[in-house]
């Protein structure tokens, strides 16, 4: 019988890591069944512990569960500790649910797959919710020389910052206190899922400056259409999507699939599907 994965969230139908851990599969000649689980906001628990019982290997996990992930792992990652989110869990082989965040080393794999570099550079991140606080420890493992978050609630941001001190050099505040310009520019808000463009200042990019949004779409977000405008070469997330499947299916079958082809897949499905 074949290992069963799956991928926990709600909504989920629209998720596109059964495609992706399918084509993961093929590649390396894993025999895996990879499904979608729409999870009861109410009971993520008890459908994961359903999934175990049937045979279940291990998960994915999307919004809105990854905080619960991170609660029901009986063992947790480092990463996963830093993040205090859940995105990919492991079934041991004492039965006990292993818990790790595949989110952070997704982007920064990304970031690197385009010549992106953050070694010495002012570093923007928008937003400072459970997306952001994934990302900012791999992040400052590059050593930007300068990383600011900037976030609608100004004290939020400055929390976040104060919890990652020990990673490098991080500092955060409102969307007022952004200053200078920046080498790359990280959307992780959630304004690109309701089609709004956070309060930047147009002085925002310095000169060959990166925009990069966690989000991604058949078209760009409206931030990355406005990056563009003001210079910035845009990048979405389709590719940080991508990376971060690849790690959780190393961790799950100790095979690191090649992320190219999945990539281009993807990308042509978007582009066809306009």
């Amino acid at each position: 019988m074949a290992d069963r994965y799956a991928v926990f969230g709600n909504p989920v139908a629209h998720s596109k890591s059964p495609l992706i851990h399918s084509a993961f599969a093929e590649q390396t000649g894993q025999t895996l069944e990879y499904a979608t689980v729409e999870a009861p906001k109410d009971d993520f628990t008890g459908a994961w512990q359903r999934f175990v019982h049937e045979g279940g290997r291990g998960a994915n996990v999307t919004v809105p569960f990854k905080g619960e992930a991170y609660a029901l792992s009986a063992t947790l990652s480092h990463r996963a500790r830093r993040a205090q989110a859940v995105n990919t869990l492991i079934v041991g082989g004492n039965g006990r649910t292993y818990g790790d965040n595949t989110d952070g080393v997704g982007l920064a794999r990304d970031l690197a797959h385009h010549g992106v570099a953050l070694k010495s550079k002012r570093v923007l991140v928008v937003g400072a919710g459970g997306a952001v606080r994934g990302v900012l420890a791999p992040l400052l493992d590059e050593a930007p020389g300068e990383l600011f978050i900037a976030n609608r609630t100004a004290e939020k941001a400055v929390a976040l910052a104060e919890a990652f001190s020990d990673a490098g050099r991080v500092s955060g505040g409102g969307f007022e206190a952004i200053s200078g310009a920046f080498d790359v520019v990280i959307n992780g808000s959630s304004a690109s899922l309701a089609g709004d463009l956070p309060p930047l200042p147009e002085t925002l990019f310095a000169p060959g400056a990166t925009a990069y949004d966690m989000m991604y779409g058949a078209e760009p977000t409206v931030f990355l259409r406005w990056a563009k405008t003001q210079g910035a070469s845009p990048i979405d997330g389709l590719g940080m999507l991508v990376e971060q499947a690849a790690e959780s299916f190393f961790l799950w079958r100790s095979v690191r699939p090649d992320t190219a082809a999945v990539r281009a897949t993807l990308r042509q499905a978007l582009e066809t599907s306009l």
